[in-house]
């Protein structure tokens, strides 16, 4: 029952290239930066990623992207990436679109043992009729588009058949966790982690504080520890690491100077 693994690069170590990895994380909130700095080091490439966006600021998943190391993404936004933009837009990445909510969903689906489900988000647009560009082809053309999907009626309204996702790994962090794997999110690192960790055949989660079991009250526990495999106990350091995407002051009130 004890999951623990030494070091985040023996947790990584039979990662193969090309492997398709379900990858926690809000913005810069909850990413497993720890993780994916242990694969770019073991230099794995081709890989297929799952996430709500693939890494900002030069760290998260950004890594292995600006280093040439994923082949697809499928995710819901791309934000201020510049790379990403770049190599999506020259034919060099594979990238599937969806709405967030849909690919919250499409992980939850696939690990709770859900093949497909139908929803109302993306009727009548590109996502159920297919067309949306996967793939350009570094000339401005589209060299692959999206299929078209299976739409159905249910009380008068139309759906849109979508696929649950299920990946060879995952990777997650979480501010808690015990050896058997049972763990917590801290707000809103909690919005995607639980999601990819349920959906990786293999899911290895970072924590910021390993406990000993029976120290985390069951009511708390965000994931249990049956859909995790290995556990990395991170440095105080690696801990503490957390970077802020966009940094903003107020004015100070009318008459006031600032540190007054």
């Amino acid at each position: 029952m004890d999951k623990v693994v030494a070091t985040a690069a023996e947790a990584v170590a039979d990662v193969p290239d090309g492997a398709t990895l379900a990858v926690g994380g809000f913005g810069l909130s909850g990413v497993p930066n720890v993780l994916i700095g242990a694969l770019f080091e073991r230099g794995t490439s081709g890989l297929g990623v799952v996430s709500n966006n693939c890494g900002a600021m030069e760290s998260g998943l950004a890594v292995l992207l600006a280093a040439g190391r994923i082949a697809r993404v499928t995710g819901s936004y791309i934000g201020a990436n510049k790379e990403f933009a770049r190599q999506y837009l020259a034919g060099e990445l594979e990238v599937e679109l969806i709405p967030q909510g849909t690919l919250a969903e499409r992980l939850r689906a696939g690990g709770a043992g859900i093949p497909a489900f139908f929803t109302p988000a993306g009727v009548g647009t590109q996502v159920a009729d297919g067309g949306l560009p996967w793939r350009y082809d570094g000339r401005g053309g589209v060299a692959v588009a999206s299929p078209p999907k299976e739409v159905r009626v249910f009380d008068g309204a139309e759906y849109v058949l979508e696929r649950g996702i299920r990946t060879d790994f995952a990777l997650v962090r979480a501010a808690r966790g015990d050896r058997h794997g049972n763990l917590v999110f801290n707000k809103s690192a909690r919005n995607f982690n639980p999601l990819a960790a349920t959906a990786g055949r293999v899911t290895v989660a970072e924590v910021e504080e390993l406990v000993e079991p029976g120290e985390i009250d069951p009511d708390a526990v965000h994931l249990p520890g049956v859909f995790v495999q290995r556990v990395v106990a991170l440095t105080p350091e690696q801990a503490g690491a957390k970077m802020i995407e966009n940094r903003t002051v107020s004015r100070p009130a009318a008459g006031r100077s600032v540190g007054a």
